[in-house]
């Protein structure tokens, strides 16, 4: 049972926070209420995307973040008219109030419906031979390096059949036998688990070309195999049905911090000094919904990388979206990522 007064928060609280409680509780909301827990408005992952698509800073106050007009339910409606507003709205979640205003709970779809299922499918990357992490990789592919007591890619394979994915595809090269031995078909987890073997490294995204024909027509959920993050998996997915687009990828906002002071300047004339600027950034975090047209636009013959893949794309005037990540990510390229990860994997992952 989850406890709806951990998503309270005060109008004055800052947005950091609110990111911290939706990424600890399960619930997904934050409902914000004054002094007498009065309804102010709500703050979902989606309205945490927009203020990071609108650089807001981490200091900046939900109410200036949250949505001021939320739908409710009243105590007095019962779970058939409360289940048909949210699938009328697509919501995921409505704050419970009384008359007055004041919130007395909170229903979630998942807690009314119980058990989502997704036909999509995962591929999964496993294939590389990470470098940058031996002597670790030496006798062993990065995929199947524990982080606490499991495989990151089992890490990764749980969440997503906890979030009620399971059809899986594993993209595999580098000690391929090792990574199908452990996983097998999948069944071990509750999924079902299909390999395809990349003869030559072919890159994040020349991989695509190798998927079977007959796989569902459904948008893929593509996410690299060395990566640990708490992303909402059907969020992301709901995202990119509701955009459009060929393609949706993943980012992170990464701070640039210039440590000198920079000039500004109009020929030989300083126009301003900024000292020690900091610039924000967009970032590839490895995470992608790809649509069936990109698919089929992949051969499997030759070395691409999705950057390419999407650049190319672009380049002919399709459309691709970007989805901010606020939760927890690591990419574990680095011997200083994996040690992170040892440390954070016990409060994160248990």
């Amino acid at each position: 049972m989850y406890d709806w007064k951990a998503t309270l928060l005060g109008p004055d609280e800052t947005l950091q926070k609110a990111i911290e409680v939706l990424d600890s509780e399960m619930l997904r909301i934050v409902m914000v209420v004054d002094k007498n827990q009065n309804l102010l408005g709500t703050i979902t992952d989606g309205d945490v995307r927009r203020a990071l698509i609108r650089h807001c800073g981490m200091s900046a106050s939900v109410s200036e973040v949250m949505y001021k007009t939320p739908s409710t339910a009243s105590t007095e409606d019962d779970k058939e008219s409360i289940l048909q507003t949210m699938k009328s709205e697509d919501l995921l979640q409505i704050p419970l109030v009384e008359k007055s205003g004041k919130v007395v709970g909170l229903e979630t779809l998942q807690q009314l419906l119980q058990g989502n299922r997704f036909e999509n499918p995962v591929f999964l990357m496993a294939g590389g031979f990470g470098t940058r992490l031996y002597p670790l990789t030496n006798d062993i592919p990065k995929p199947l390096l524990k982080v606490g007591s499991k495989p990151i890619l089992e890490t990764i394979l749980g969440q997503f059949i906890d979030s009620g994915f399971h059809n899986f595809y594993i993209s595999t090269h580098y000690k391929a036998d090792m990574v199908r031995a452990h996983f097998g078909d999948g069944g071990q987890w509750g999924g079902h688990i299909e390999y395809v073997h990349e003869e030559q490294p072919l890159g994040t995204a020349g991989a695509i070309g190798l998927l079977p024909r007959d796989i569902p027509d459904l948008p893929i959920i593509l996410m690299n195999g060395d990566l640990l993050t708490k992303v909402n998996f059907e969020h992301l997915l709901k995202f990119h049905n509701e955009q459009g687009g060929i393609a949706t990828m993943c980012v992170r906002e990464y701070d640039f911090h210039v440590p000198y002071g920079v000039i500004e300047s109009e020929g030989h004339k300083i126009q301003s000094i900024v000292e020690k600027p900091v610039y924000s950034f967009f970032v590839n975090a490895g995470i992608y919904v790809l649509s069936p047209k990109i698919i089929q636009k992949v051969d499997g013959t030759h070395y691409l990388d999705m950057p390419q893949l999407l650049e190319e794309q672009l380049q002919l005037g399709e459309q691709i979206n970007m989805f901010p990540i606020h939760e927890y990510w690591l990419d574990i390229g680095r011997m200083e990522d994996y040690e992170n990860a040892q440390s954070d994997v016990d409060t994160l992952f248990s």
